[in-house]
């Protein structure tokens, strides 16, 4: 799955660098700094539409100072796991080059939590999260002077995100290890306007980065104790239209 997820995401990147290798010529054939397109966007001082994308998340494991005195766990590893997204981009004009986005989204996300132990004393364990997640990122954006109906942009931002699927309060969760459904992150990334006739296309990579302990501890399970904390981190290609 995990390979899988790294080729979609190589197939996507080898799609924007044709799109963009298309629009350039389309440009230079027709001619000049010729920003037909923008010049009528220009003039909205706000606008609305969807994304659509890929991630990658995963959880970086902290070790505890018990890890050290614990005898049958080896290593523990973070393992990165597939999802997609899908939201509402709503965009506010601040001046010409800046403008303040919040994307409401639903994401998929699946990640894993691999325990390695002695072999003498067992084989290794995982804990996988299938997540629904509800993200409320919002960000400012910085974009380059246009040039052929393309301009470059940078983002930053928070998210706050909640996961409607989470098991961390069900019976069974009392002998797994425990994730808060709750998590706060920052986001960074940058990504390529395409103004076009009747809407903006919007390719955007984008890291986030948790900032708060996921892990909820769990004093009488070994998988918890040999933890300080869990933070979660997600890589997402996502394709916004927007008009």
């Amino acid at each position: 799955m995990y390979l899988k997820t790294n080729s979609l995401i190589g197939r996507t990147l080898l799609l924007l660098a044709f799109l963009l290798t298309v629009q350039i010529s389309f440009a230079q054939k027709f001619g000049g700094n010729g920003n037909y397109n923008f010049l009528d966007f220009q003039q909205k001082p706000y606008y609305f539409g969807i994304t659509l994308g890929i991630n990658s998340s995963s959880f970086t494991p902290f070790r505890s100072s018990e890890f050290i005195q614990n005898d049958s766990i080896l290593a523990i590893e973070g393992v990165n796991g597939p999802g997609f997204n899908l939201g509402i981009v709503t965009n506010l004009k601040i001046g010409n080059y800046f403008d303040f986005r919040f994307l409401p989204t639903l994401s998929f996300a699946e990640r894993r939590i691999e325990f390695s132990r002695d072999r003498r004393i067992g084989p290794i364990s995982q804990r996988q999260i299938e997540s629904v997640l509800v993200e409320m990122p919002f960000q400012f954006r910085y974009k380059s002077a246009p040039f052929n109906d393309i301009r470059l942009f940078l983002i930053a931002g928070i998210k706050y995100s909640f996961d409607v699927a989470s098991d961390s309060r069900t019976k069974q969760a009392e002998s797994l290890l425990k994730i808060s459904p709750s998590d706060f992150s920052v986001e960074y990334g940058a990504g390529i306007q395409f103004f076009f006739p009747f809407f903006i296309f919007s390719p955007e990579f984008k890291i986030s980065q948790g900032i708060g302990n996921t892990l909820i501890f769990n004093s009488s399970l070994e998988e918890s104790t040999v933890l300080e904390k869990l933070l979660s981190r997600t890589f997402t290609i996502s394709l916004h239209f927007e008009g």
